[in-house]
């Protein structure tokens, strides 16, 4: 209980004493998460939507794919990255290992198939009729995708803000392909696992307690959003 206490009373010290090393952290952390889940919604929702409003021969083994993506360990997405951007890697001469690039990279292999899965959920779930009726009205065949995407957007919504909640909280492989370096590369996770390593379990703790107040209010502000288009 004690170091609860504690550690509820330094993330109000961090926040408050406008220490420039927690800020640079939280600010990194939401740069590389941020970027790493446009990038997967720019990926996933129109393959989800590909997958799901679509028939053609290997569908089924793509959603089956994409099923198995969805619970691939990041620590393997880490390692694939890594031997990629390595030295002696394929990618190598791009010189993006151990950098915020790189971190971007792990997260939007890890979240695409999140976004994709959770919106071909979504997108299953719309009243057929509402295809049919906008085909009626003379609607092409990308007009009437477009309205049934627009029917599921909450769905839609409801998977980016799960990939950004696996973006933020994602430690294995941003720290493998990251290094965890001060000042360059140390997001809000990786600062977690080392200060625990270290046996600081009050910072530790008040590091998680931010990361969960700024998850919270990323995702009041995506819903205050969809109710006011909702209107």
């Amino acid at each position: 209980m004690q170091d609860i206490l504690a550690g509820l009373k330094e993330a109000v010290q961090l926040l408050t004493n406008l220490d420039s090393q927690t800020y640079q952290i939280i600010f990194l952390s939401l740069q590389v998460s941020g970027m790493a889940v446009l990038l997967s919604s720019l990926l996933g929702i129109p393959l989800g939507a590909f997958i799901s409003l679509r028939n053609f021969p290997g569908k089924k083994i793509l959603m089956h794919l994409v099923n198995t993506f969805m619970g691939l360990p990041p620590v393997v997405i880490g390692l694939v990255v890594y031997l990629f951007l390595s030295n002696s890697g394929p990618l190598g001469e791009l010189e993006l290992l151990f950098t915020p690039q790189a971190m971007i990279i792990a997260q939007t292999i890890l979240v695409t198939p999140i976004i994709a899965g959770l919106t071909i959920a979504a997108l299953s779930g719309v009243n057929k009729n509402i295809a049919l009726a906008a085909a009626s009205l003379g609607a092409n065949s990308w007009q009437v995708a477009w309205t049934i995407v627009k029917e599921a957007r909450y769905g839609v919504l409801a998977a980016i803000i799960s990939g950004f909640g696996r973006a933020i909280a994602e430690v294995g492989s941003v720290i493998m392909v990251g290094g965890d370096i001060e000042g360059s590369t140390r997001v809000m996770t990786t600062a977690i696992a080392l200060q625990t390593r270290m046996g600081n379990f009050s910072t530790a703790l008040a590091l998680g307690l931010i990361l969960i107040v700024l998850s919270f209010l990323i995702n009041l502000s995506l819903y205050h959003l969809t109710q006011r288009e909702g209107r």
